[in-house]
């Protein structure tokens, strides 16, 4: 068995037998807008990759004179690869939603590797995001470009899903190159319906498609003669399915990535999800799930925050039923996600909510409001368990100082960056976290709720404004929530710091004030040690080795 492994800025790649099998990467979710609470199209997006920086992205529209040629930068490593010609005017970005509020998401997801061209293929997945939300004013318009582009230039990365949605409609596009040599993709966008969700999380879905319903799927006019040609799929064209030529399973494309969506779809389908609960578990034979379902009840933007946060709560899957969780209830484990002892082979679980994530996003569009207003990104600057969101608006024209990329970056700590403050308070807490973390989620919780329910008395405003007024108005207010949220996590860290120090805590009273001695000193503090079912598994482990003599 032919193994090659490769870390990428987004992705860790496993190749198996000439496949490649992404094992550590992103998350998208999708809600379409009967599906939602508020009629907006919800789509979510964790960027996951150990030691990357990601600062939040904004890049003004922008006029450009004839001749004038795009540079374009590797999206993970930010390598130069080349240029291609620029369009008279780009739209301008905040994050990965444009003016327009069309935004993309993606999740790798590898496939074949022999289709991935590293030599001639100009346009790596990232550039391809972010030349689309300068050329689109809707989603099927950015189908379009990222298309068109590959087809003239070629594709640099490895099989990708998209989620590409605009104020009235979202999408699941799967694509992968030719090959070397070979410019152009094959690929199928499938459009979800309205009163459905969806995801994908690193494992292509779509599957069979219609071949004959242009309003709801799109794909390229040899995306199954390819397939023949290279000896992926024989059978009639009704029964060709994507994924299945392009992206076969495997058990770590289920366990580790169809799981993701199989728990979103747990918790909020319509539907009994049982009957597909060994094919998330890893079960190659079982039956796939569908590529989208109908909720059982509608879903606000905090709730698909809050889906952000899963360990698999409450399935066979939960990560705080193993000794693996450590003393104190961790739901998380190191990498990597498979390990060997004594010649054999084990894995660990690979849930939503994951400490690499270097940034999350859950996007808002919503068609009832202008552009300005109705673009609405919430943005944490860590994974999305340990953090809170806080609002950017799609027409801010510059990024808050906690998330701005001359802030800080990967080699430097600064306690003015959301990302290495937050990657602080975490990181204190993971290893003590049924202790710590009631901390952070009491500060966290607080700050979301304020900021949901100040969110309609600051879009009335905005609304009664000019566009110019608004924009200024609402960039604002994003920077001082921003700020806000800094503040509040600069004093978290140095509360943990504190309360929490030598494993052993500081008496507080009802009102949260440290309790002194008359003399002013800290009161004897509680020393907790190690939580009840800790002791017991000391215990099962080492016998009478620590019994205390009667």
């Amino acid at each position: 068995m032919k193994r090659l492994i490769i870390l990428l800025g987004a992705s860790l790649l496993l190749m198996v037998n000439g496949q490649w099998s992404t094992v550590l990467a992103c998350t998208n979710f999708i809600v379409g807008k009967k599906a939602s609470a508020d009629g907006s199209i919800i789509i979510s997006y964790s960027q996951d990759s150990y030691g990357s920086f990601e600062p939040l992205r904004v890049i003004p529209a922008a006029d450009h004179p004839a001749g004038t040629m795009h540079p374009l930068y590797h999206y993970e490593t930010s390598n130069y690869l080349g240029e291609v010609p620029e369009v008279a005017h780009t739209y301008g970005i905040v994050g990965l939603m444009n003016e327009h509020q069309v935004a993309i998401h993606e999740t790798t997801w590898g496939g074949r590797v022999e289709l991935v061209d590293t030599v001639s293929g100009l346009i790596d997945y990232g550039s391809l995001m972010v030349l689309a939300l300068q050329r689109s004013k809707t989603a099927r318009e950015a189908i379009d470009v990222m298309t068109s582009l590959t087809e003239t230039y070629g594709y640099e990365s490895e099989g990708e899903s998209f989620t590409i949605a605009d104020p009235n409609e979202v999408w699941i596009m799967d694509m992968i190159g030719k090959g070397p040599g070979r410019k152009g993709t094959v690929w199928v966008a499938m459009r979800i319906p309205d009163d459905c969700i969806s995801g994908h999380a690193n494992q292509c879905r779509i599957r069979q498609f219609p071949l004959k319903d242009k309003k709801n799927c799109l794909y390229a006019k040899d995306v199954i003669k390819f397939a023949r040609e290279k000896g992926y799929f024989n059978g009639k064209d009704a029964d060709f399915s994507f994924a299945d030529a392009y992206n076969p399973l495997d058990f770590g494309g289920l366990r580790y990535c169809e799981a993701r969506v199989w728990s979103f779809f747990n918790r909020w389908a319509d539907m009994d999800m049982q009957p597909y609960l060994g094919y998330a578990m890893g079960d190659t034979k079982a039956q796939p799930m569908p590529l989208y379902v109908k909720p059982k009840a509608p879903l606000s933007a905090q709730d698909v925050k809050n889906m952000m946060r899963d360990h698999y709560e409450g399935t066979p899957m939960a990560l705080t039923t193993d000794v693996g969780m450590g003393p104190w209830e961790m739901p998380y484990r190191p990498t990597p996600l498979s390990f060997e002892v004594d010649g054999k082979k084990y894995f660990n679980e690979r849930p939503i909510s994951t400490q690499q994530s270097a940034c999350v996003y859950v996007s808002q569009m919503r068609s009832w409001l202008p552009n300005h207003i109705g673009g609405l990104t919430w943005f944490a600057n860590d994974e999305a368990n340990t953090t809170a969101f806080t609002p950017v608006y799609c027409n801010m024209p510059t990024a808050p100082e906690c998330y701005d990329k001359n802030t800080a970056d990967a080699f430097h700590f600064s306690t003015r960056s959301a990302y290495w403050v937050e990657n602080w308070v975490a990181n204190m807490v993971y290893l003590r976290y049924s202790l710590l973390f009631p901390e952070l989620q009491k500060v966290r919780d607080r700050l979301e709720a304020d900021y949901n329910s100040l969110q309609a008395e600051v879009e009335q405003k905005a609304a009664a404004m000019s566009k110019d007024e608004a924009v200024k108005y609402l960039s604002a207010y994003s920077h001082r929530t921003a700020g806000a949220m800094m503040d509040e996590w600069n004093q978290l860290a140095q509360l943990i710091i504190v309360k929490y120090n030598d494993m052993a805590v500081k008496r507080t009273d009802e009102n949260g004030q440290y309790e002194k001695t008359p003399g002013g000193d800290p009161k004897p503090t509680l020393r907790p040690g190690y939580p009840e079912s800790y002791k017991r598994l000391i215990i099962k482990e080492t016998g009478d080795r620590f019994l205390m003599p009667q």
